[in-house]
């Protein structure tokens, strides 16, 4: 309500409470209230309260489910402290409280899985972090962290423009654009309310968000950057998801693929659209999660989609809820994703760019309805694939409320945020196969995928006869495994490989060791000689006696 009575007016408040006063040095908190803080934080708030409801039945075994309330608590209190700041402080406040909060949820099931894939989580956000903390240290150029006063000022002096830089690296790594993506499927490890919050409206849009904020500061430069890494962020993510097996992490590639579609949408100058695509993304995005989850619960915790199957017959509501959130991410006329979605298609259709990028944005988009296609068929269609005496059924009825509550938004959302956001309607006027262009690719990408996940008992996948490509394409460009093993396992191979060729190799002969034997052995020669004293004592009495003759004959002679 607050929202639209601000977008109404054209209002906004900055709050500034005195903390600290020393000698004319005051330390301020700033918030920050205009339309857009206030959307979103309503939107956040109401799809945390759907998840925290729906944990009290999917977490219900769970032991230490106050210990989970509250730190999904913890997490949208961290998220609430990034959207109302102008300031760099306390956005770092709230930037550092997310990365703390997702490791302690990402390894909420304490397994060996869970700890890698939250330290890799934990690791990639933390170079955000720091990208931040420079940003700040260089704010001090300034007379004040609160970045909203100097935002234009940015792009015009050439020293500053560093901090849009930096601004921009730290949103990459939070919103898992190449190449920093790989943290985000491995973040499936996560409960799945989690991952439903996280994916929706709180960690991966924090770096949408911060770019939304910084819009103004962005060179023309720094926007063909991100354009392209967000468009091909894009690509490879719905190109993924076409190859994955596991539920959740298919419905994760499906959020990478939205998130580089926002990112790419702000860097052409349309932060607005971007923002507008934040919101009904975080609605079904939230609710697919709810269904996966739901799924998850009755097949006895197995994510694997070969496993499922006519599962239209036993979940028919939760089945329900799951085509209508998937045929609103595919843009399906009229549901919330289409107002958003195909506005930025068109938008892209009438902008002067090159041909690259408008075929990537129109091939990202078919695949997004390809893998969502495969996704129905393999769960809901065909034979049930799992134990044959099974309990699945639709009477999760917390659940199923928790669901029941984002729905309505998802079919409605789009439409109503569009009358509210966009006062003045965007005038799009393009050619007739332009127009439809939209609606060719998805009619296309749903027969493709179709065709690639068609499968019965005498037939073998297209992906199986080109196992390497898919296998490429499936690991994400090798990412996850660059992330892994390009950080932990070459960086130790060649601090072995040095070791035993430095520290143990020739260093080691000529250095310590060498004068440690040359000691040890004159040593032993001297503990020789004392041992066998009295025969070394003649001897040497008998050389003693020679030398001094030689010596004696040699000074006579002279």
């Amino acid at each position: 309500m607050y929202s639209l009575y601000f977008m109404v007016l054209d209002y906004s408040i900055i709050l500034e409470f005195e903390i600290l006063s020393i000698n004319s040095s005051s330390i301020l908190m700033t918030i920050l209230f205009d339309w857009m803080s206030l959307l979103f934080m309503s939107f956040v708030l109401f799809i945390s309260s759907m998840v925290i409801f729906y944990s009290e039945e999917y977490m219900s075994g769970d032991l230490n489910l106050n210990r989970f309330i509250m730190l999904v608590s913890m997490f949208v209190l961290s998220m609430m402290l990034l959207i109302i700041s102008p300031n760099l402080i306390s956005i770092l406040l709230g930037w550092d409280g997310l990365g703390l909060v997702s490791y302690c949820l990402v390894i909420y099931y304490q397994n060996i899985k869970s700890y890698n894939a939250g330290m890799i989580t934990a690791l990639t956000n933390r170079i955000g972090d720091v990208a931040l903390l420079l940003s700040i240290a260089w704010m001090l150029n300034y007379g004040s962290w609160n970045y909203i006063f100097y935002i234009e000022f940015m792009k015009m002096d050439y020293y500053m423009e560093i901090i849009s830089y930096l601004v921009v690296l730290a949103a990459m790594t939070k919103s898992a654009q190449i190449p920093f993506s790989s943290w985000l499927p491995a973040a499936m490890a996560a409960p799945t309310p989690v991952s439903s919050l996280v994916h929706s409206s709180t960690l991966v849009t924090a770096g949408v968000y911060l770019l939304i904020r910084f819009n103004y500061s962005l060179s023309l430069n720094l926007m063909m950057i991100l354009l392209f890494i967000g468009s091909m962020t894009m690509f490879m993510a719905g190109l993924g998801a076409n190859f994955e097996f596991d539920l959740k992490k298919i419905i994760a590639l499906s959020t990478l693929s939205q998130l580089g579609l926002m990112i790419s949408i702000l860097s052409l100058g349309e932060y607005n659209l971007a923002f507008f695509h934040l919101l009904t993304h975080a609605l079904f995005k939230a609710t697919l999660f709810m269904c996966a989850g739901c799924m998850i619960h009755n097949l006895m915790n197995c994510q694997d989609i070969r496993y499922m199957g006519s599962l239209i017959m036993q979940m028919p509501l939760t089945c329900c809820f799951f085509n209508i959130s998937n045929l609103s991410l595919c843009g399906l006329p009229f549901l919330s994703g289409f107002y958003s979605k195909d506005l930025i298609l068109e938008i892209v259709s009438m902008n002067f760019l090159n041909i690259y990028i408008y075929l990537i944005y129109f091939i990202s988009t078919g695949l997004t309805v390809c893998y969502t296609l495969r996704l129905i068929y393999y769960s809901m269609f065909g034979d049930f694939n799992f134990l044959s005496l099974n309990s699945v059924s639709d009477y999760n009825i917390y659940m199923l409320k928790g669901m029941g509550g984002l729905i309505f938004f998802v079919i409605t959302g789009g439409s109503f945020l569009m009358w509210i956001m966009f006062p003045t309607p965007y005038f799009i006027c393009l050619p007739f196969i332009m127009k439809i262009m939209a609606l060719i690719v998805t009619l296309v990408g749903g027969w493709l995928g179709y065709e690639i996940s068609n499968f019965y008992l005498n037939y073998s996948l297209k992906s199986k006869s080109l196992f390497f490509l898919s296998l490429f394409f499936s690991s994400m460009w090798n990412m996850p495994i660059m992330s892994t093993f390009g950080i932990n396992l070459y960086p130790l191979y060649m601090g072995k490989m040095l070791y035993n060729s430095l520290d143990q190799g020739w260093s080691e002969f000529f250095g310590g060791q060498q004068i440690y034997f040359s000691m040890k052995n004159s040593s032993v020669f001297s503990q020789f000689m004392f041992n066998n004293n009295l025969k070394i004592y003649l001897i040497f009495l008998v050389m003693w006696m020679i030398l001094l003759f030689f010596m004696f004959l040699y000074l006579n002679s002279l």
